[in-house]
């Protein structure tokens, strides 16, 4: 039994983690921009460790007495829209070459802030751990429990350190940042694209 919680575990989180989202762009964005690999740590350590929150909170039963608040639901879904739309402007804004790069690198204080942002901001996300995760975490108990949830949480440590080297390997493959630009401009389109269905999630709640 605890197999095939385990094997459970791992598809369900790399189904949920392979969409081209918010944060898997923002991690890869930072491999690409960072000067050195080190230098993402705090990004990948940030969105990891948010992840393993969501997913622990789901899991527990946590995160679903806590969207029963209306008013607190309404006031994720409107910081997260705000927050999408400035951090879509800041991408497309951003350039690949290396100088310009150089000048829009985020400090280890700015990855952690926008990446918790872009964990922690994003109802989206949140929902699909709390419907997804959560409800599936249901069909099991005691150690069994235990072991969906860390193969679930191990998924995303493995996952964003993987986009992380990934975005190092295109800086490395493309000197001149022509393609990390346009990378920037399709980045900042989803961004939006996500900002937009927020936002009209948010109309209905409000309705």
């Amino acid at each position: 039994m605890m197999t095939e919680a385990i094997i459970h575990g791992v598809l369900l989180a790399f189904g949920l983690i392979l969409p081209l989202g918010v944060q898997n762009v923002f991690v890869f964005n930072q491999g690409a921009s960072q000067k050195t690999l080190v230098r993402t740590l705090p990004v990948i350590l940030t969105a990891s460790l948010c992840d393993t929150l969501l997913i622990s909170a789901a899991v527990l039963g946590v995160s679903v007495v806590v969207l029963t608040f209306g008013w607190l639901k309404i006031t994720i879904f409107t910081v997260g829209f705000l927050f999408l739309l400035y951090m879509g402007w800041v991408i497309w804004r951003s350039e690949g070459t290396v100088e310009q790069n150089n000048q829009g690198r985020l400090s280890a204080k700015q990855q952690i802030a926008y990446a918790a942002s872009v964990s922690l901001l994003n109802p989206h996300a949140i929902l699909d751990t709390i419907g997804v995760i959560g409800t599936n975490s249901l069909h099991y108990h005691g150690i069994d429990k235990w072991a969906f949830t860390i193969a679930t949480i191990f998924v995303s440590w493995i996952w964003f350190s993987g986009l992380a080297i990934a975005g190092k390997l295109l800086q490395r493959l493309d000197q001149t940042g022509k393609t990390l630009t346009i990378l920037n401009k399709i980045s900042a389109l989803i961004i939006w694209g996500v900002a937009i269905y927020m936002g009209i999630e948010l109309l209905k709640e409000v309705g």
